[in-house]
C-alpha cells in the first residue's frame, strides 16, 4: 500500500454523496480541495468542526476551494447532519472503507479503557491540479479551520 504523502497526487477515492452520487475528486479539476475526515455525524467535535467550516465558507470560495467532509456515516445520516446544521458543502460516505484505508485515517483508538477502530480525524489539501500539498493528522478542532485557510493562502 502506497502511503499517502505531500507531494504526491491524490489518490483517488471511493465515495458516495447524496442520493448516492458517486464522487470523483478528478472532477474538481481546476479547484482546491479540502478533505476532511471526521469521525461520526452529530457528535460535540464534529458538529463543531463543521460548523467552523461552514462558517469560513465564503474564504474558502474566494480561494477557489471546496470542501468535502467524509465518515463511514450512512448517506441518511449525513443528509440529517447536513440539513440541521445548514452545511454549504458535502458531505460523503465511505460506504465501503476503501477511502479511509487509502488515506490511512483508519485506526485502532482507545476510550476508558476500550479499543475500537474509528476515524482519526485528518484533513488533506489538494491543490488544482489534484496534488496533495498538506496533511494534518490527529486533528484538534479548535482552530484547525484557521490552520487551513492560512496554508490555502500560501497555495493560492
Amino acid at each position: 500500500m502506497v502511503v499517502v504523502s505531500t507531494g504526491m497526487l491524490a489518490p483517488e477515492v471511493d465515495l458516495i454523496y447524496e442520493g448516492e452520487k458517486q464522487l470523483k475528486l478528478n472532477s474538481y479539476e481546476g479547484k482546491n480541495i479540502v478533505l476532511y475526515f471526521y469521525p461520526k455525524d452529530n457528535t460535540s467535535g464534529c458538529t463543531a468542526e463543521a460548523n467552523d467550516f461552514k462558517d469560513h465558507i465564503k474564504d474558502f470560495d474566494d480561494h477557489n476551494t471546496i470542501i468535502i467532509g467524509v465518515s463511514k456515516d450512512s448517506l441518511k445520516s449525513h443528509d440529517s447532519f447536513k440539513k440541521k446544521l445548514s452545511l454549504p458543502f458535502i458531505l460523503a460516505s465511505d460506504h465501503n472503507g476503501k477511502t479511509c484505508e487509502i488515506y490511512d485515517v483508519w485506526k485502532e483508538k482507545s476510550m476508558y479503557g476500550r479499543k475500537y477502530m474509528g476515524i482519526e480525524r485528518s484533513t488533506f489539501l489538494i491543490d488544482t491540479k489534484g496534488i496533495i500539498r498538506k496533511i494534518w493528522r490527529k486533528v484538534s478542532v479548535k482552530d484547525h479551520v484557521s490552520k487551513v485557510l492560512e496554508e490555502l493562502k500560501i497555495i493560492t
